[in-house]
């Protein structure tokens, strides 16, 4: 219900539909939405944009998050997930920045740089999710008081484990935001046997309202 992690079947859910990440608290944030899966096209449209500097692809990728927002939620500000000064450096840019501003620009959302990473942390690739969660605890910060009451917008390109919002999340509401969301163009499946057919699927709607969506 939080995190929106498809599984296989029902059994790791609570009555509410929460996972036992989300029922701990470990997650951090207060719900997650991606435009579709990390595969096909979106990957590669990803990859272009985020290692081969394609910085053109920020507007129609822009226009993918605006379309996974949900129209039904208020929120006060909207916030990029912050690149170590290191890793800016050699990509150039933060393509989550770049992300955030196309969606502010579209919405007319406040966007505020809120947070900084503190620790340039080794690779989550290969790690598990407890790996990735100990990897990225307390790599992040924001100022105490800097968004006193705020519902805040995460805006990240992928979603893996969720372990990296979680921790941006519970720096965003030390300094004062009362919830925070998560916005990404994709998400990791990490399930096994899942039908190809939904792959294209919507994270903002259900599986009956999934339609086939283009980038063009």
């Amino acid at each position: 219900m939080q995190c929106r992690s498809p599984f296989l079947n029902a059994y790791p859910l609570d009555e509410q539909g929460r996972c036992g990440l989300c029922r701990r608290g470990v997650r951090g944030f207060d719900a997650a939405y991606s435009f579709g899966f990390f595969e096909g096209e979106l990957r590669e449209l990803i990859h272009l944009f985020k290692y081969g500097g394609v910085q053109t692809l920020v507007k129609p990728l822009g226009r993918l998050l605006s379309i996974a927002l949900p129209r039904d939620a208020g929120y006060d500000v909207i916030v990029p997930m912050p690149l170590h000064w290191r890793k800016r450096w050699q990509r150039g840019f933060n393509q989550s920045e770049l992300l955030a501003r196309d969606l502010g620009r579209r919405t007319h959302i406040r966007v505020l740089n809120a947070l900084q990473r503190v620790r340039n942390t080794a690779s989550q690739a290969g790690l598990t999710s407890a790996k990735r969660r100990e990897n990225v605890s307390g790599a992040f910060r924001a100022k105490k008081g800097a968004l006193p009451g705020k519902s805040v917008l995460l805006i990240d390109d992928v979603m893996t484990t969720g372990a990296t919002a979680a921790s941006c999340a519970r720096a965003l509401k030390l300094a004062g935001a009362s919830r925070v969301t998560l916005l990404t163009l994709a998400r990791a499946d990490r399930r096994l046997g899942f039908d190809h057919s939904f792959r294209d699927l919507n994270f903002t709607g259900s599986l009956a309202d999934a339609q086939s969506r283009s980038i063009a």
